[in-house]
């Protein structure tokens, strides 16, 4: 593909725009007057959202979008709600839509529709409105407009209300050809058919002996991945895992050490904060490399009980040196607690020197997201009543089963483990991320963190300063790719992240991702 659709944001854009809007609606549909400087520029233009198709440097085609009312089929109709019998929230109106002559072969059009559609269902509209001229009607309907009221305009330029509902859209699987996305999420992830096929199951009792043979086959293969003794499913995210560790910790009433490096480094010391835990922490740069040295000393010399890290810091994409803190952490008799919630299913795990580990059912697992793993070997006794909900032993003395459990979670997790069963699974994994980075690093893109220190499912990108890593993720986003950038932390940085949590990621479609972030990036640095 040549061109990219995006949404428009440069002065050169706006005039370009005004430049299209004069050559379909003045001088090919006669709806607006002539004048000297062949620019139209729209009445509502300051309130207007244009989406834009370029080629290189040159718009090919438009539309503009607006939801604040009143409309101009508002006013050409009076209100609108007047002539429909069905009820909506959050409208948006879709106008001046236009193709240069040289560019109407279908493909710009279909850019456009799936760029707007993609954009309604992010922004959350519940229906579009549309004055759609009466010599593209059959293509409108073909899109699943509906018609309603009267012909509105002049003579020459005849235009019919038509509006599309989010549900008729939804309904309409022809439609979604148009807004199909590939999905580069670290979490949630894109599901294997078989992993939803899982799922769909009607739900079981959660006391019923297949309900139980299925935990049992989950905790059997979470071990055999990690080489846990043992491991306890909770109902939730990583947070809750991270939780119920920091829990058991202060339930032991010691004092350890948490290292960070990164965004989900500075959460483990506000878990460790919340439960009032005792803790000194040393905190690097986001992606350095932690002092081993320094670690060490600090250990001899405050004779901590536990050590807290996180081993793969999804925020940069590091994977922080295991076995090296498990061999200081050995030597010093300090109790090893890992936050594995993005390394599980990313890279091979070995946790049978390991007082406490957590991890999800999401991310490079591949099921669905909602469950997560506390892993452990021999846990102490704590000292006090831990809440039910956080309580590790409570969960292993109840057979993994202590209350009421989602029984499709489970099978899908269950069906989802299955791969790692594969000898080459994590070797497949690898390949396809250094083969990406080859072609990022061929279109002149940066890595946060080095290849050889990164997790195999995670890239993370630092644009140049010029450019908006918010504005870029949104323009991909319109073309059909979903990365990582709306986080805080990833705004702040002007990072962009792109996860190969799913071993079956596709190189032809990351392929054409990567060539659509260089039209991204070229473009917008022309515009500087």
């Amino acid at each position: 593909m040549s061109f990219i659709v995006k949404m428009a944001r440069d002065k050169d854009e706006f005039e370009q725009i005004m430049n299209l809007n004069y050559e379909t609606f003045v001088e090919e549909i006669p709806q607006h007057h002539i004048n000297d400087r062949r620019k139209l520029l729209d009445r509502f233009h300051e309130e207007n959202e244009y989406i834009i198709c370029k080629e290189n440097s040159e718009v090919i085609g438009m539309l503009a979008l607006r939801d604040t009312r009143p409309f101009s089929l508002d006013e050409k109709l009076g209100s609108i709600e007047n002539h429909l019998d069905i009820r909506f929230s959050k409208p948006c109106e879709v106008r001046l839509l236009a193709v240069k002559k040289s560019y109407r072969n279908g493909r710009v059009f279909a850019g456009l529709t799936g760029g707007l559609i993609r954009y309604c269902l992010q922004r959350g509209y519940d229906i579009a409105f549309i004055s759609g001229t009466t010599r593209q009607s059959k293509l409108y309907r073909h899109l699943g407009f509906e018609s309603f009221a009267h012909l509105v305009g002049s003579e020459e330029a005849l235009f019919q209300p038509m509006y599309l509902t989010k549900q008729t859209y939804m309904n309409n699987k022809n439609l979604h050809v148009f807004t199909q996305i590939s999905s580069y999420l670290p979490g949630p992830v894109t599901i294997d058919a078989e992993v939803q096929s899982a799922f769909d199951y009607q739900p079981v009792w959660h006391r019923s002996e297949e309900h139980s043979s299925i935990v049992q086959a989950v905790n059997k293969k979470l071990k055999s991945l990690t080489n846990a003794e043992n491991v306890v499913v909770l109902t939730g995210s990583g947070t809750l895992s991270n939780d119920a560790v920091a829990a058991h910790l202060s339930g032991i009433g010691t004092k350890g050490l948490i290292l960070s490096n990164g965004e989900f480094g500075e959460r483990l010391i506000d878990h460790a904060n919340r439960f009032h835990l005792q803790f000194d922490h040393l905190s690097y740069q986001w992606g350095e490399r932690f002092d081993l040295n320094k670690i060490e000393e600090q250990i001899a010399q405050e004779n901590y009980d536990w050590l807290w890290f996180v081993h793969c810091e999804t925020s940069t994409g590091m994977v922080n040196d295991y076995l090296s803190l498990e061999k200081l952490c050995k030597n010093h008799t300090v109790k090893l607690c890992v936050d594995a919630i993005s390394s599980i299913g990313a890279v091979p795990l070995n946790f049978e020197s390991i007082y406490l580990a957590t991890g999800v059912s999401g991310k490079a697992i591949g099921s669905y997201t909602g469950l997560s793993f506390v892993f452990f070997n021999k846990l102490e006794d704590t000292i006090y009543h831990i809440p039910r909900y956080l309580d590790i032993m409570y969960y292993q003395n109840s057979n993994g089963i202590p209350f009421s459990q989602n029984s499709n979670l489970f099978l899908a997790l269950n069906t989802a483990l299955n791969k790692f069963s594969n000898e080459d699974f994590y070797e497949k994994r690898r390949s396809i991320y250094f083969r990406a980075c080859e072609l990022f690093e061929e279109k002149g893109f940066s890595f946060v963190i080095d290849q050889q220190i990164s997790s195999p499912c995670v890239i993370t990108i630092e644009l140049p300063k010029e450019l908006s890593s918010l504005a870029f993720g949104e323009d991909l986003f319109l073309n059909g790719f979903l990365v990582h950038y709306r986080n805080r932390y990833l705004v702040e940085k002007n990072w962009l992240q792109i996860a190969f949590m799913n071993v079956e990621s596709d190189l032809k479609k990351i392929n054409l991702l990567i060539n659509s972030m260089e039209l991204l990036l070229n473009d917008q640095l022309q515009l500087i």
